[in-house]
């Protein structure tokens, strides 16, 4: 019996493992194709796909060496973290309130946040054209900022919610037993305690902002205010023909968001684990 618990076992593990090498290597190859390809010519792309560039093609210093670039990359960067200050101190000051307070309509409240995670952002995006335009927010960064910080507030509210409802209720009474304020406790105590759900969440927020393609692209008809994701789509018309300078300029685009990510990978995982627990 015991033998074959462990055969079972054994079996199960070996299995898992085979799962996890094949979703590693989907998403390893895709990556290691994009990098490489940078560093060649179609020609090499159509017989080489996969070698080593021979030789080198250096189509990402043509790249950073355009001021194209570099405006678009300050766009998203300031579009980026822009809305991500608005969400994140938004957002933590009403799942304060969720969370340390009980009143008429809370949980009524609640749920009408979480129902805007159901929400899909397409749907809305012919209304808030609209709404933008009748306000004179198109060709203007706060047309892209405040929508994105707005859709934003469900997942963010929610996951700082259940972080802040971890913390217990001593800690409080603590601190208003040496004078402070229900705003000092907030400041003073409860933000440095939840850092790690502070960095999920900006991390949620900085990647779900680099990557959003749609709303720049309604909203800015201007070049000078486009994003890098408008940007590459840009350049591929441009380029339809170079592929290897097109996949240059995606993997450019991709590393300031995984370089984020990769810093604040630890943060990321806490927080969402003590979101989880609570």
């Amino acid at each position: 019996m015991t033998t074959t618990a462990s055969s079972v076992q054994r079996t199960r593990s070996v299995v898992l493992h085979l799962v996890c090498i094949a979703v590693g290597v989907l998403i390893v190859v895709p990556v290691y194709f994009g990098v490489l390809g940078g560093f060649k010519d179609n020609g090499q792309l159509s017989t080489n796909p996969l070698g080593w560039p021979d030789p080198w093609v250096p189509n990402y210093f043509e790249i950073l060496g355009n001021g194209v670039f570099w405006r678009q990359l300050g766009n998203s960067l300031l579009i980026a973290v822009s809305s991500t200050l608005i969400v994140v101190g938004a957002a933590a000051m009403a799942a304060f309130v969720f969370a340390r307070y009980a009143f008429r309509g809370r949980e009524f409240l609640v749920t009408l946040f979480a129902i805007g995670l159901m929400f899909p952002f397409a749907v809305a995006i012919l209304p808030l054209f609209v709404l933008l335009r009748s306000v004179g927010l198109l060709d203007n960064p706060l047309g892209v900022i405040l929508p994105q910080a707005a859709f934003g507030l469900p997942i963010t509210i929610i996951i700082l919610r259940q972080f802040f409802r971890t913390i217990p209720a001593e800690v409080e009474e603590a601190a208003v037993l040496d004078g402070c304020t229900a705003f000092g406790f907030f400041w003073k105590v409860l933000l440095p305690m939840a850092r790690p759900a502070l960095a999920t969440v900006s991390v949620l927020a900085i990647v779900t902002s680099w990557n959003n393609f749609m709303l720049p692209l309604v909203v800015f008809s201007d070049q000078s205010w486009w994003t890098l994701p408008v940007g590459v789509q840009a350049f591929q018309g441009q380029y339809a023909d170079d592929t290897a300078r097109v996949l240059a300029y995606v993997v450019l685009s991709m590393l300031p968001a995984l370089g984020f990510y990769a810093v604040a990978e630890r943060q990321l995982i806490g927080g969402l684990t003590g979101s989880v627990k609570g």
